[in-house]
């Protein structure tokens, strides 16, 4: 099984919640009430568009890498905004 590191940008919104995008996948919005939701649904997305690039033999963009997992375990950098 094949994981692909996808960079995302989380970012909180005005109204409340957290909108993540990703410059490497056009078309990966997801918005949620948290960090964690948004992540979730951002995954979703993300494996979708992916999944679909792959079914219709679509490029992947360049800017994901596959990578093997060990064990099921990846490592990931997320922003914690703090108000100070």
């Amino acid at each position: 099984m094949s994981e692909y590191l996808i960079p995302i940008t989380i970012e909180p919104l005005e109204e409340g919640g957290y909108l993540a995008t990703s410059h490497a996948i056009q078309g990966l919005i997801a918005q949620g009430r948290t960090i964690a939701e948004t992540l979730e649904i951002a995954r979703d997305v993300a494996r979708k568009i992916v999944e679909s690039c792959i079914e219709h033999h679509d490029p992947l963009p360049k800017e994901l890498s596959a990578k093997l997992t060990h064990k099921g375990k990846f490592e990931i950098k997320i922003p914690v905004p703090l108000e100070v």
